[in-house]
């Protein structure tokens, strides 16, 4: 096995990765070579120093050892972070929560890049693929200023892959099983790279096709759904990645990036529903689709001086389908439709670096970003003659930030840093459109705030660190909480403000031998003017509208570890628990909802042969507040699961692993009426070249 990989700031991210030594035997620094480094979002100096925050990473190799194949399900591997089924289930959409705070608040970027849909910015993690990846960066409390606007509860970053060797190859390939054997999917990865002395060259392609899952054994068959196969849980999912980089000396590199994400899914019923509430809950989504084109470069003006840039094109091309009823095939009663969105985004950003003082490394940024929207119903498309196409709405807003922050190396091991941002947002359009008053613009405008952040970081001794923060930073509302009508039941709040939070961590990261690690951390957020829907007329029909009316706390304690007994055993793991409270006069009774309690992950790795290793874990998660039936709450999703990974290394370059998730075939839910996957199983092969 390979030596730990730890660094002080990721402790039980790279614990996790200690039995799955593969590919990378023997490389035991900081940021394997293979990381796209111009990609990630750190907290760097002129120096360069590099000056850890509060960041955990999901590496590859942990994503495999624990088959995490999306995104939604890889971060679940680090303290902090927990993830859930939408609030009421119907979008089949899967968040996640970074102590406590969601995908409004935590923005995803790929290489750095913002991932923002601009109507509403409800992004499916579960759309997100991971084989292609070399890390998943997530950053918890302090984000520094200089990554941009909007990470008010932090962020998550998908780093690509970059080639190391002048010709490679990886190839893997994997089979989903039902609880029964049955054949529910199938997934793929390929990649091919070359680096050469002065310029490098990748493509890669990941894809997923999943025909259904299956419940658990113990699910009581409804009227709308039966035992065995989810109705509707199928999805498709690809991602292409294009690289081409140049690194004309040792400390620079300019590289141009290609992404493009393909997606489709259905959207299972509530199984307590029938007929379904609200009548119109038949969908799917033929098309999530999204694109990106972006350029990166890292150029050494002294040997204290740097400059980044960035510029990109986005685009997010998206279709929804609502059905007559549960055989999907007519869209002609009143209220059925095709709803189309093409939405685009570009922009850019720069990033000068530099020593000013002695003992002080300076950092100013400047962002700018607009945000196109442009959207269509096709309503009653299959009705003979009611059918018809609204005119074309459109929507545009720009967000612009610049940013300083500095970094005090007051001893040699302890560092200051201090931050400070002025974020600016213009909704320059807001197009909608009714059967009353036509197409028609909504009153526009702008809002501003500056954010502040501080942190201390006290390096005690090679293998002990403690860290305190405060970071104080706002959240811009999307267009759709100023102005959706959500089908006619809800009134627009134009003049909608920003939330903001301001969040506090104590940290601890210590090494007690080469063998034992551990972090902790303790946060507190303090949460102003959070954005809530609130009831305005009971009805019928009942309205709502999106006030800022929503002042709370979040506040819980990390931990995570791992202890190395022997060469061939090894356990660790992590919880996290978490409290959560919003107080809000116009709704004293209101709960958050999706983010559990209280999350742990425990496994141990065996390695009792040569090449062999078993992996066991147990995923725990306490019960969580949930949207129930009309406007009441429920406490769903108590659950802890049993899974198997047992892995052979046939070869240096060649490895077979079969495995299980939720062996004992538990029944539990995420979101209220919508049971989660039963006992499945899985096979999958891995190859380098």
């Amino acid at each position: 096995m390979r030596p730990s990989c730890y660094r002080l700031s990721a402790a039980i991210a790279c614990a996790l990765a200690v039995p799955v030594a593969f590919a990378d035997d023997g490389d035991t620094s900081a940021t394997p070579p293979y990381v796209y480094t111009l990609g990630q979002m750190t907290v760097v100096t002129a120096s360069p120093v590099d000056i850890d925050t509060s960041d955990d990473v999901v590496t590859r190799e942990e994503m495999w050892t624990f088959n995490r194949f999306t995104l939604d399900e890889a971060v679940k591997l680090t303290p902090g972070v927990m993830t859930t089924l939408d609030s009421n289930g119907r979008r089949n959409e899967h968040d996640i929560f970074v102590r406590g705070f969601g995908r409004w608040q935590v923005p995803l970027y790929i290489d750095g890049v913002r991932i923002y849909l601009p109507a509403d910015n409800r992004i499916d993690f579960r759309r997100f693929l991971t084989a292609d990846l070399a890390e998943v960066q997530i950053k918890k409390g302090y984000v520094s200023v200089i990554d941009g606007p909007g990470a008010m509860g932090g962020a998550i970053n998908l780093v690509t892959r970059k080639p190391v060797e002048l010709f490679e190859a990886h190839f893997q390939a994997g089979l989903d099983l039902g609880r029964n054997g049955s054949y529910d999917a199938w997934n793929g990865y390929a990649s091919i790279g070359t680096r050469q002395e002065r310029f490098y060259a990748h493509a890669s392609v990941s894809y997923q096709d999943r025909d259904h899952w299956e419940l658990p054994g113990s699910f009581d068959a409804t009227s709308i759904q039966p035992k065995g196969e989810r109705k509707r849980s199928d999805n498709r999912d690809s991602r292409i990645n294009l690289k081409l980089g140049f690194e004309p000396n040792a400390t620079d590199e300019y590289a141009i990036n290609y992404t493009q994400q393909d997606g489709s899914k259905g959207a299972p019923l509530n199984v307590y529903n029938d007929p379904p509430v609200p009548p119109n809950s038949y969908w799917d989504w033929p098309m999530w689709d999204i694109e990106n084109i972006y350029f990166l470069s890292n150029t050494r003006l002294s040997e204290t001086t740097y400059l980044k840039t960035k510029v990109y094109y986005n685009t997010f091309d998206n279709a929804l389908d609502a059905y007559d009823d549960g055989t999907y095939t007519t869209q002609s009663n009143n209220g059925r439709f095709r709803s189309i969105y093409g939405d685009k985004s570009y922009g850019a950003s720069v990033e000068l670096g530099f020593r000013a003082l002695p003992s002080n490394d300076t950092r100013l940024a400047a962002h700018w970003r607009t945000d196109r929207h442009s959207e269509y119903n096709l309503n009653r498309p299959t009705h003979p003659t009611a059918s018809s196409r609204e005119p074309t709405q459109r929507s545009r807003e720009d967000t612009w930030s610049l940013a300083l922050e500095n970094t005090w190396h007051a001893t040699s091991s302890i560092d200051l840093l201090a931050g400070v941002s002025y974020d600016r947002n213009d909704v320059k359009q807001a197009q909608e459109y009714n059967t009353t008053q036509g197409l028609f613009e909504y009153p526009t405008g702008g809002s501003d705030a500056w954010n502040g952040q501080v942190g201390v970081y006290w390096q005690q001794s090679e293998q002990s660190r403690f860290g305190f923060s405060v970071s104080s930073r706002t959240r811009f509302p999307t267009s759709f909480e100023r102005f959706s009508t959500r089908f006619g039941t809800a009134v627009p709040n134009p003049d909608l403000a920003s939330e903001r939070g301001i969040n506090y961590e104590l940290s601890w990261h210590k090494g007690i031998s080469d063998r034992v690690r551990f972090d902790t951390a303790v946060f507190y957020a303090d949460v102003k003017d959070m954005i809530q829907t609130v009831v305005v007329d009971t009805g019928p029909p009942q309205m709502t509208q999106t006030q800022n009316v929503g002042d709370g706390e979040f506040y819980g304690v990390e931990f995570g570890g791992e202890a190395r007994l022997s060469d061939s055993f090894a356990f660790g793991g992590t919880f996290t628990w978490l409290h959560r409270e919003i107080k809000d006069a116009l709704q004293p009774d209101y709960r958050p909802t999706g983010a559990p309690d209280s999350q742990a992950l425990l496994y141990a790795t065996w390695s009792p042969f040569e090449r062999w290793s078993f992996t066991p874990s147990i995923e725990y998660a306490s019960n969580r507040w949930n949207a129930g039936p009309g406007t009441s709450y429920l406490r769903t999703g108590r659950y802890a699961l049993a899974n198997l990974q047992v892995q052979w290394d046939a070869t240096k370059n060649v490895r077979f692993a079969v495995g299980g998730r939720n062996l004992l075939d538990k029944e539990y839910e995420l979101a209220w009426g919508f049971p989660e996957q039963g006992r499945s199983f899985y096979g999958k092969v891995q190859v380098d070249f």
